[in-house]
């Protein structure tokens, strides 16, 4: 692909007074403090870029590192966008695994130790040889305690004292967690296995005590940018230090406010202290939000002001259009709260946003579960994050395989444009269909996955004409190795943690009551401002619309005494709606704040997401109009076919159902049935209204 390189001025004339200076500090030490939706990656790829185009660094002489795989092929696709090749952007482990790779023939001999991805089993042995024997969840909790304990530079015999100085708490007793480490080590030693943080030990070891490697490492690079600094471990700080050797060409980038790892060992102390190590540095802060709405940015920073941590403050200034204030929801129980949010999901993506760009962010992934079964409920489609890879799914294997097969395959030009030569591939070879399927599931979860695909191949030759199937093939190679996912449609399900670097147009921030955020084991004022700081990086992932809701009991029936979370105190005033002090706020007893749907024929409240549609109980006895009811259904079958959606997403059963049973004879009874906002009734309803007439006329002619 022929890149066409941008030149200085132009890569400086879409960035705001801030950006623009922080991207013309080529040389380092700089420090920028980027507050969320400020435009932080957009910055420091200028900033790569513009060092590049004035001369200041060399290409490959500059090493950016992220936190995640996305965020480093997010960087490499915006610097190839800017005509830029050669800048290494990578994660901390994704440059040591390079970097120990190519210098432990020379350091050591033969080929490094083994990397282990998944170390369970090995943990599993250690505390056994260590005479105990922990279920499946201690053994995930002897795991943190291992990798905490490492990523701050913590051997076996100082755990027990490392461990009470940081108020951890165990699965077991210091001592014997001590044990298990140490058994651990010995087990890795003896079978020539390494983790991921003996990755980074290791090569912060070759640089450390080699001269000959360090002076090696240092000529090829002598410029470093490291993003997300705040959550940034002594053992990455060790790298760091390693790679730098003294010096001191470094931009470090990064957000106090969304310091949220701190039990993997992560600080923000470095990014904080980094005047002090550097009194001469370039600091820049970055408080234009360019993502969320003034509402959304007033929320957020009303959450943070209230936080006790010194941290330094960063006041977002809000850059995008007003917007709708963020809701504030109680329910009774937490199977209406799901309902309630799927029902909302549904009508949000009735009126025309995609379901990817809608996500529903909790504390503890199980969580998920109420949510997965009121989306699946509802018809709306899903994913939750963090379960198995893009790229090591079963489907995406397969279709690269064929990818590359059809690649070598083609003789000179292709007769078809990109998409469409992939699209026959995973037809011809996955009986893939660029139709999706009706409903939710495994086999939709397929389709998306390939839709996917799909859908890179055409931004690549949207970015690319003339890029075939050689091209999308090397991306798609480039992206498998730094776990680089295409997006994958449907709402997102997703932890608080899980969601950090992310945004969506709209967010669901569930479940939150006392004791779960603030969790109940965060019985310290820091674990309790962390959890403060999980909050703010909920809200800040929305860019319009923001939702915030809790329970007062856990089941149906249940007492309602649960609190609402302590961080919401006094947010509901600024946001212009009533405070929740106590557990039955105002609306206490309502399903949610756009108040309680009667049953259309008993008067009963409805709580449940589909009886709320069919705006009846489930049990009522109703007058439905078969014939209207197969009509419309032969109806959307021909409109779902004809754009190429599945059947749900033109109108779901029950929306249909609902049609039949109450007949609406003009715009404003139709717009009344949940499920049909503006974008539908534009779309879809003179087309309704004239089935409901014809059923009408059907029914009042003569015999």
């Amino acid at each position: 692909m022929v890149m066409t390189a941008r030149t200085p001025a132009d890569i400086l004339a879409a960035l705001d007074p801030e950006q623009r200076q922080a991207a013309q500090a080529v040389s380092g030490p700089v420090c920028i403090l980027a507050g969320a939706g400020t435009g932080k990656t957009r910055t420091i790829t200028a900033r790569a870029a513009y060092a590049v185009a004035t001369g200041a660094v060399a290409p490959g002489a500059l090493l950016a590192v992220t936190f995640t795989a996305r965020a480093a092929g997010e960087m490499r696709t915006r610097l190839r966008a800017l005509g830029v090749s050669g800048v290494q952007a990578r994660t901390f482990h994704a440059a040591a695994l390079k970097q120990l790779t190519y210098f432990w023939p020379r350091v050591i001999g033969g080929a490094p130790p083994r990397l282990v991805d998944n170390t369970f089993g090995l943990v599993a042995n250690a505390a056994s040889r260590a005479r105990l024997r922990p279920g499946t969840s201690e053994i995930r909790d002897l795991l943190s305690e291992l990798e905490w304990a490492a990523s701050t530079l913590v051997g076996p015999e100082d755990y027990p004292q490392a461990a009470a100085s940081a108020g951890r708490l165990g699965p077991y007793d210091a001592a014997v967690v001590a044990q298990v480490y140490g058994a651990y080590v010995d087990l890795k030693r003896s079978q020539d296995l390494a983790d991921w943080s003996d990755l980074l030990l290791l090569t912060a070891g070759a640089l450390e005590d080699h001269a000959g490697v360090a002076e090696e490492f240092r000529a090829r690079y002598r410029s470093f940018v490291v993003d997300e600094y705040q959550d940034v471990t002594p053992l990455q700080q060790r790298l760091l230090d390693a790679w730098l050797g003294g010096r001191a060409d470094l931009c470090v980038v990064g957000d106090p406010h969304q310091t949220i790892y701190s039990f993997t060992g992560a600080t923000p102390s470095y990014l904080l202290g980094f005047a002090r190590r550097f009194p001469d540095a370039t600091h820049v802060r970055l408080v234009r939000d360019y993502r969320s709405t003034p509402q959304v940015v007033t929320l957020a920073n009303n959450v943070i002001t209230k936080a006790s941590s010194p941290h330094a403050r960063l006041q977002l200034l809000a850059q995008q259009p007003p917007g709708p204030e963020p809701a504030f929801r109680e329910h009774l129980d937490e199977p209406a709260e799901a309902d309630a949010v799927a029902l909302r999901c549904g009508e949000l993506i009735d009126a025309g946003t995609p379901a990817s760009e809608i996500a529903v962010l909790y504390r503890i992934n199980a969580q998920s579960t109420a949510y997965e079964q009121a989306l699946t409920n509802a018809g709306v489609p899903y994913l939750v994050r963090g379960g198995t890879r893009f790229f090591d799914r079963t489907e995406v294997r397969e279709a690269i395989l064929l990818l590359r097969g059809a690649a070598r395959a083609v003789d000179g030009d292709a007769p078809a444009a990109l998409p469409e030569l992939v699209a026959d591939v995973l037809r011809s070879g996955l009986s893939w269909s660029q139709a999706p399927p009706a409903g939710a599931g495994a086999v939709r979860e397929r389709w998306e996955s390939l839709a996917a695909l799909h859908r890179l191949a055409g931004d690549l030759a949207s970015a690319a004409p003339e890029a075939g199937l050689r091209e999308l093939v090397v991306e798609l190679e480039e992206r498998s190795a730094a776990q680089h996912a295409p997006s994958v449609d449907g709402v997102t399900l997703a932890s608080l943690h899980a969601a950090k670097g992310l945004e969506w147009d709209a967010v669901f921030l569930v479940g939150l009551v006392d004791g779960t955020l603030p969790l109940v084991h965060a019985d310290t004022p820091a674990a309790v401002e962390e959890e403060r700081r999980l909050l703010y990086v909920g809200v800040t992932r929305a860019r319009t619309y923001l939702s915030l809701s809790w329970a007062t009991s856990r089941s149906p029936g249940g007492r309602g005494s649960r609190r609402p979370s302590r961080f919401l105190d006094g947010l509901h005033a600024a946001a212009g709606q009533p405070a929740a002090g106590s557990a039955r706020s105002p609306g206490a007893g309502r399903r949610s704040r756009s108040g309680p749907v009667p049953c259309r024929i008993c008067g009963t409240v409805l709580t449940a997401a589909v009886d709320r549609k069919l705006g009846r109980c489930a049990g009522c006895p109703v007058d439905r109009d078969e014939a209207l009811f197969e009509a419309l259904r032969a109806w959307r079958a021909e409109r779902a076919k004809a754009l190429r959606q599945p059947a749900f997403c033109v109108f779901t059963d029950a929306t249909l159902i609902a049609i039949a049973e109450q007949r609406p004879g003009s715009v404003a009874e139709l717009v009344a049935i949940p499920g049909i906002g503006t974008a539908k009734l534009e779309r879809f309803g003179d087309e309704v209204l004239a089935l409901v007439g014809a059923g009408d006329t059907v029914q009042n002619s003569p015999d």
